[in-house]
C-alpha cells in the first residue's frame, strides 16, 4: 500500500514533533517534512512533493489563510487545517473549509502531547481521506473503511431516544432535517444560500466542535435569506428559520402539546459523536414522522444511515448527496446502500428538491397523532 506522504506546517516546535510522532504511527502515513511557516513550506512542497498539508491557522511572517488563498490558486493540494479551540480560531477555520480545505482538526490548549494521542486513529483518518481529495474538483470520491475507526464503544440513538412505536405527523407542517459531517459546512451552504426567506423550516446536524458551531450558524445566517441559529433548547420551529445543533449536544425536534420545538440533550456520543444525525432523524420521525423532508450530505463514516432509513419506512421523504459532488461518501452512501434513500442528487440540485417535496401536501392518512 502506497502511504500518504504529509507536510507538517506549525510554528510551534512541539507540535511538530507531537503531530510527526502522532502521524507516523499510522502505517498508511508518511511524514516526509516539517516547516516552521508558510514561506519554508512553500520551498519544501516544490522539494517533496507531498500529498496532504497540515496547516496551523496563526502563524509568524504569513497566517495560514493568507497562505491557504495563495496555495489554491496557484498549487492547489490537499489540505487539514489545525485550528485553536476559540472564537476567532473557529471563524478563521470556517474561512479555511470556504478556501478549499478539506477538513481540520483541533488543537488541544494543554496536555498536547496526551490530547493529541487520546484523539490519533481519527485524526490520521482525515489525514488519510484528505489525500483522496482534488481541490479543484470536488467531485473526487473518497472512502474509509470504518471498522478501521472503531476506537471506542460505538452507541446507537437507543442510548439517548427510545424508538417511537406509532411515529405519526403533528401539526402537518413539514419540516426539513439535513445531516452532514466531512465537508458539510459547505455543502450546507449551498443548500442555505439556495433557499428562499420563506422556506419551511429547517434543522440540521453538523459534525462540529462545541466551539465552532456557534461562529458557523453566524456565518450561514450571513450567506442565506433563512434566519440561522444555534438551536436553543425549547426554541420554537418557525418557517424562514434554519437550527443548527451546538457541536456538544444533540439537537431533538419534539412535540410540546401546540408546536415543534427544538430540543438539546446531554447524552453520551451515538455513532462516536456529539451531536449525531442519527438522534435528530429519530426525533423527527417520533414528532414529525412522514412530514420530514431529510437529506444526508457528505460526511465520513454512517451516522444518519438508519435514522434515515426508519424516516423512510414511515414515509418521509428521503434523500442523499451524490457520490460525485461529495468529499466523503460515507455517510450519504451507506445510506444509498441500505436502501434508505428513495433519491441521490448532486449537491446543486438538493436545495430546489428539499423546496418541491416540502411544498407537496401531507396526506391526511400520515397525520396519526396529529
Amino acid at each position: 500500500m502506497q502511504k500518504v506522504r504529509v507536510l507538517i506546517v506549525d510554528d510551534s516546535a512541539l507540535v511538530r514533533k507531537v503531530l510527526s510522532t502522532m502521524l507516523e504511527s499510522d502505517p498508511g502515513i508518511e511524514v516526509v517534512g516539517t516547516a516552521a511557516d508558510p514561506l519554508i513550506a512553500r520551498e519544501k512542497i516544490k522539494q517533496l512533493n507531498p500529498d496532504v498539508l497540515t496547516l496551523d491557522v496563526e502563524m509568524p511572517r504569513m497566517d495560514g489563510i493568507t497562505f491557504l488563498d495563495n496555495l489554491m490558486r496557484l498549487r492547489p493540494m490537499p489540505v487539514v487545517m489545525v485550528s485553536t479551540l476559540t472564537e476567532r480560531g473557529a471563524d478563521v477555520t470556517l474561512r479555511a473549509l470556504e478556501l478549499g480545505a478539506v477538513d481540520f482538526f483541533t488543537k488541544p490548549a494543554a496536555d498536547l502531547a496526551n490530547t493529541f494521542m487520546e484523539h490519533a486513529p481519527e485524526i490520521c483518518a482525515k489525514v488519510r481521506l484528505a489525500a483522496g481529495a482534488k481541490p479543484r474538483e470536488r467531485s473526487a470520491v473518497v472512502r474509509l473503511d470504518a471498522a478501521k475507526l472503531d476506537v471506542a464503544p460505538r452507541l446507537s440513538a437507543d442510548a439517548v431516544l427510545p424508538r417511537a412505536q406509532s411515529p405519526g405527523t403533528r401539526g402537518g407542517t413539514r419540516i426539513i432535517a439535513i445531516g452532514a459531517s466531512t465537508g458539510g459546512t459547505e455543502a450546507i451552504r449551498v443548500v442555505l444560500e439556495a433557499m428562499p426567506p420563506t422556506a419551511p423550516p429547517i434543522v440540521i446536524t453538523q459534525h462540529i466542535p462545541a466551539a465552532f458551531s456557534g461562529p458557523f450558524a453566524a456565518r450561514m445566517d450571513g450567506c442565506s435569506a433563512m434566519r440561522v441559529c444555534e438551536a436553543r433548547d425549547g426554541q420554537p420551529i418557525q418557517p424562514g428559520h434554519a437550527y443548527i445543533a451546538p457541536g456538544s449536544q444533540h439537537l431533538l425536534v419534539m412535540w410540546d402539546g401546540a408546536r415543534h420545538v427544538c430540543r438539546l440533550h446531554d447524552g453520551p456520543p451515538v455513532n462516536r459523536h456529539k451531536p449525531a444525525v442519527d438522534v435528530l432523524f429519530r426525533s423527527m420521525a417520533a414528532s414529525v414522522g412522514a412530514a420530514t423532508v431529510a437529506c444526508l450530505l457528505t460526511g465520513m463514516g454512517d451516522d444518519g444511515a438508519r435514522g434515515l432509513g426508519e424516516l423512510k419506512e414511515i414515509g418521509a421523504h428521503t434523500l442523499v448527496q451524490d457520490e460525485a459532488s461529495s468529499v466523503v461518501w460515507g455517510m450519504p452512501g451507506a445510506a444509498w446502500k441500505a436502501g434508505a434513500a428513495s433519491e441521490m442528487l448532486p449537491l446543486d440540485a438538493i436545495a430546489a428538491r428539499l423546496l418541491a417535496l416540502a411544498h407537496t401536501p401531507v396526506s391526511v392518512a400520515a397525520r396519526v397523532g396529529a
